[in-house]
């Protein structure tokens, strides 16, 4: 069964471990007093994130864990201090003695180490990378992150799911809109409604211009860490025209408070016009960039992950599927009638990723005119009842997992799972057998989430 998500969530006397599937759940309750858990990173690698992170959030313990190292907490959090409890009092929050962090290493003549972040160059977000060399050769790369951690889930408990909304809806830059998606399925889930197709289609538009500019952008990028500058100023065009049109249609260029119950107004002939300019140029990109033997000479066998990796890791959207893992949320009957091709390559590498976007973009583009319609449609929301809901979106990441517990109309426990927590624990094993500047490269062709990863 292919893991999507395991945490924990505080009861009276218990802590209750959630553990989701993609065909069930799982549900385990453990008492306060001797709060300890089996691992499952022995068949589910990717869950040791999920444990380490309950041990910092709760104080859970993780029985024969092969990594019991803090994974949220830096190195002055205090050691006996647990934020997602309901007694954590951040006044008292004091600064503990510096702990150093002992990362992963491999030892050996000629080997050494390279440290990589959390501070970068240019703009990018902080992140710690972790190398082990012998000479150029990538030996061993630890992924660490959580610099930019903003309690997020802490944040929201205690707030209606209105109240809620501009907040996660900001989580991660890049996947604005499908965040709004998750946050609107529960809403509805709450209130007991269903939303009409207009407002469906014309959400679904949403969400593929937001994949859309993410592709872009990473389009321009990867050729970019190759050497090909040229790519990323014809890329970045594309997607600034593409974020415009995001404020065009929105207000906002990244579709902040894009995604409620009221259809607003498209100029659907503008809009029609601009998908078939883009098809038109993505059509030129396309013809432009695989005639170029020096990029694919970067690209191909590049950071390569085996579909038998792809899906040991259980990752998730153009990661898994560049692998030719069959995992997308947008195979269901909506999206099959209107267009979508789910895109898919087997040699797991910068350039099957690369390929992976690029058919997504063509696909995005005739769903979109699909999902043009003028429609003034209006959707009354009633009273929500309490309860535990959750729900899921493709992102232009992959597979976004929201869950929300409301009591008394208020937000309890708020968790989710962005796409990036699970494949950025799949990153390392890209790295082997290439050089440490394939590393750019590699990164950007998977083009991870920082904050989504951190909340």
């Amino acid at each position: 069964m292919r893991l999507i998500a395991r945490y924990a969530k505080e009861l009276e006397d218990t802590f209750e471990i959630i553990t989701v599937y993609e065909d069930e759940t799982q549900r385990e309750v453990v008492s306060k007093e001797h709060p300890h858990i089996k691992t499952l990173a022995k068949k589910h690698p990717a869950a040791i994130w999920f444990e380490r992170k309950m041990h910092d959030d709760f104080g859970i313990i993780i029985e024969d864990a092969f990594d019991k190292r803090p994974l949220v907490h830096q190195e002055r959090f205090p050691r006996d201090v647990h934020p997602l409890r309901k007694d954590f009092d951040k006044d008292t929050l004091q600064e503990a003695e510096y702990l150093p962090y002992k990362y992963e290493a491999i030892n050996g003549d000629g080997v050494f180490q390279v440290a990589v972040g959390p501070i970068h160059a240019g703009i990018i977000e902080p992140g710690h990378f972790q190398f082990s060399q012998a000479g150029e050769e990538m030996l061993h790369l630890e992924v660490r992150h959580f610099y930019k951690n903003r309690g997020i889930e802490k944040m929201l408990e205690g707030k209606t799911l209105t109240e809620a909304k501009p907040i996660i809806e900001r989580i991660s830059g890049n996947e604005s809109i499908a965040y709004q998606i998750c946050w609107r399925d529960i809403y509805l889930q709450a209130a007991g409604q269903e939303l009409p197709m207009a407002l469906r289609k014309r959400h679904a538009f949403l969400l593929e211009l937001e994949r859309i500019i993410h592709h872009l952008t990473d389009l321009g990028f990867i050729p970019n860490d190759a050497g090909f500058g040229a790519a990323l100023a014809y890329g970045s065009k594309l997607a600034e025209d593409a974020r415009r049109k995001m404020q065009e249609f929105t207000g906002h260029r990244f579709g902040f408070g894009s995604i409620d119950f009221t259809n607003h107004f498209i100029d659907t002939a503008s809009a029609k016009e601009w998908l078939r300019e883009l098809e038109n140029s993505i059509a030129f990109f396309e013809d432009w960039i695989m005639d170029i033997p020096s990029l694919w000479d970067r690209f191909d066998t590049t950071g390569a992950l085996a579909l038998q990796k792809a899906v040991k890791y259980d990752t998730v959207g153009v990661v898994a599927r560049a692998s030719g893992l069959s995992v997308d949320r947008r195979i269901n009957d909506f999206y099959l009638q209107h267009g979508f091709v789910m895109a898919s390559e087997v040699s797991g590498d910068v350039g099957a990723r690369f390929k992976v976007r690029l058919a997504e973009v063509k696909n995005s583009l005739g769903m979109m005119e699909h999902f043009l319609e003028e429609d003034d449609t209006t959707l009354e929301i009633g009273n929500i009842t309490d309860g535990s809901y959750t729900s899921f979106t493709e992102s232009s990441i992959g597979e976004l997992f929201m869950a929300i517990d409301i009591k008394d109309g208020l937000i309890e426990r708020f968790f989710v799972r962005d796409p990036s927590f699970i494949n950025w624990q799949a990153l390392h094993i890209m790295m082997h057998s290439d050089i440490i500047a394939d590393f750019p490269l590699i990164n950007k062709s998977c083009d991870l989430s920082y904050a989504g990863n951190d909340l």
